[in-house]
């Protein structure tokens, strides 16, 4: 699957509408460049209205995100989709195909070719049930909710179901969730219910949600749909009861016992529902109970959860594994998180393998993608077919000429070689004599200006006071070159300074070069004593001249006399390697 570097997501919820922009990072995650919410304040039983300001709500959020168009996933509420789970035995794919179908005509109140279908196997094998998800929506339904997105400048890629979307948000957000875990997203119309476990997922959707206080409400106070919206958002919270005060206010306490008397009748039917899931499904009590949608977020909802279950209540946030941009942080990402799980599920399709894959296309996306996967085919093909007449019609046709054209070049081109190559090794033969003539004096111009460095680098590198070189000389094998007998043996060291490789290299050819030099002083008394002559060795193991290992000045440093108060100056001695001895003449 081709990976887009931007993603749209797009949630059809009952009463609130969300986009959300993604990118995908380098190693594959999400990151939530901002996201849009609207709410479409009006009775959400007239749907040709709900449809109207769906249209006009998708535009504005695009246009807030600078969206002019693009490739959107967008999820369709679960009360305008039929779902099924059914178990069927461990079978062969090809046998397996032929009973979902069976299933599907069976279990769909429609007729088959009057619905788009799609199912989604879950857990199971060859020795054990497999969980079959089937859900269905009818063709012209999906047609007009279709046509409104696409009218919008979007382009449909996916459209999923809102509780499979959220269930693949759920695990990609919890991976390491493994006991039995209850998400309940109240919504304005439903309430979407999921079993969650390993390997198996079951879903109910309950007609009660924030529209059913929003309808107390309103016949409470004998006051429009929309002013009791109003209200709720105003000073709606479930009550506490038992033995919490009522508030002072006497509108704020019946508006509190309206909702928590409508959130008292979906936990009894939260509690059929559970029931119903171990008994038909033979599944596990839930461990925790996690909480999302637009009216999952009214004041004290999860107090009231933990009073009636005695569960472990939690918030759902399906950012814990996708990084927030500061353009969605700053809009207020912290309080709405809960709302955005469906957003995250459908941005997740385009990214990696999710556990839930449903597909709800009309006739024309399926067509239209169908198309756009075979056009690239379709061109590289007459390409290559255009590419090949005109190719093979210029090669008749100039082949003859080509071919007589490039031989007498080339018998033109061998005969101005040729001369070109007396010329050349006439020039190569000069070249190897003036070279012979030559190097002697390089070399000995080299020669010239090696010892005036060498004096200028040991001059440059002598520490600044209380110490002077009385005495230069040079060296072969560690002897002292231009001295008498007896002076040979008054300098030659007890320990033979290291040699470098290009001396011993002469050395083994029989030569005789200038591999050292020896250098003399004195140093006066000074708070370093013998330590200044250790920095100047120090200094000289910087040099380009000669090998100085600073970490054994023992090898280098001679020096008989020990430092006193009667003396002003102590000899030493150096024996310093040349790094490229010097060829005797």
């Amino acid at each position: 699957m081709a990976i887009a570097p931007r993603l749209i997501s797009l949630n059809l919820g009952s009463q609130t509408i969300g986009l959300a922009e993604f990118r995908i990072q380098a190693h594959g995650g999400l990151v939530l460049l901002d996201y849009r919410l609207r709410e479409i304040a009006t009775d959400p039983t007239s749907e040709e209205i709900r449809r109207a300001q769906i249209a006009v709500a998708v535009r504005e959020m695009m246009s807030e995100l600078h969206i002019k168009h693009g490739a959107v996933n967008y999820a369709l509420p679960a009360q305008s989709v039929f779902a099924r789970f059914v178990k069927l035995p461990g079978l062969e794919q090809e046998k397996l195909d032929k009973i979902i179908a069976f299933e599907a005509q069976q279990n769909v109140p429609f007729p088959i070719d009057d619905v788009v279908w799609d199912y989604q196997l879950v857990g199971g094998g060859l020795e054990e049930q497999i969980q079959v998800v089937l859900v269905a929506i009818k063709v012209d339904l999906l047609d007009d909710i279709n046509g409104g997105v696409e009218e919008a400048g979007l382009h449909t890629s996916t459209i999923d179901v809102a509780p499979m979307a959220l269930y693949n948000a759920f695990r990609y957000s919890y991976p390491n969730v493994n006991e039995c875990s209850l998400l309940v997203d109240i919504g304005a119309r439903t309430t979407n219910v999921l079993f969650i476990e390993p390997r198996r997922i079951f879903s109910r959707s309950l007609p009660i949600g924030g529209s059913a206080i929003t309808g107390a409400i309103a016949r409470e106070f004998g006051e429009s749909f929309e002013a009791a919206e109003t209200r709720k958002k105003r000073d709606a919270f479930v009550g506490l009861g038992g033995a919490y005060a009522e508030p002072s206010d006497h509108d704020l306490a019946r508006v509190s016992k309206l909702a928590r008397s409508t959130m008292t009748r979906l936990h009894a039917e939260l509690m059929r529902s559970i029931s119903h899931y171990r008994a038909q499904q033979k599944g596990s009590r839930p461990d925790r109970i996690f909480l999302c949608g637009g009216a999952a977020g009214m004041p004290y909802m999860r107090e009231f959860f933990h009073e009636k279950f005695q569960l472990p209540i939690e918030f759902f946030n399906p950012l814990r594994n996708v990084a927030v941009s500061e353009a969605a942080s700053a809009s207020g990402v912290a309080h709405s998180a809960h709302l955005l799980g469906e957003l995250v599920g459908l941005a997740l399709r385009s990214v990696t393998a999710c556990p839930m894959e449903l597909s709800l296309l009309p006739a024309s996306v399926v067509r239209r993608q169908e198309l756009e996967r075979r056009r690239p085919f379709f061109i590289a093909a007459a390409a290559c077919v255009v590419l090949a007449m005109l190719g093979w019609s210029i090669y008749y046709t100039r082949a003859a000429q080509v071919t007589r054209e490039t031989a007498e070049l080339i018998q033109q081109k061998n005969a101005s070689m040729r001369g070109a190559e007396t010329q050349l090794d006439k020039l190569k033969k000069q070249i190897t004599s003036l070279d012979s003539v030559a190097t002697p004096l390089i070399s000995a111009t080299n020669d010239r200006d090696f010892w005036p460095q060498i004096l200028e680098d040991l001059n440059a590198r002598l520490p600044e006071a209380d110490i002077w070189i009385t005495e230069l000389g040079a060296t072969s094998g560690g002897k002292l070159l231009g001295a008498g007998e007896k002076r040979v043996g008054e300098t030659t060291p007890a320990t033979a300074p290291p040699v470098s490789g290009a001396a011993t290299k002469a050395a083994a050819a029989g030569t005789k070069s200038i591999d050292g030099i020896l250098v003399r002083g004195l140093y006066l008394y000074n708070p370093k004593q013998q330590e200044i002559v250790v920095d100047y060795l120090r200094n000289l193991a910087s040099s380009p001249f000669f090998v100085v290992d600073p970490k054994t000045p023992e090898r280098v440093i001679k020096s008989n006399s020990v430092p006193n108060d009667t003396d002003w100056a102590f000899p030493y001695e150096l024996q310093l390697t040349l790094r490229k001895p010097v060829k005797l003449p």
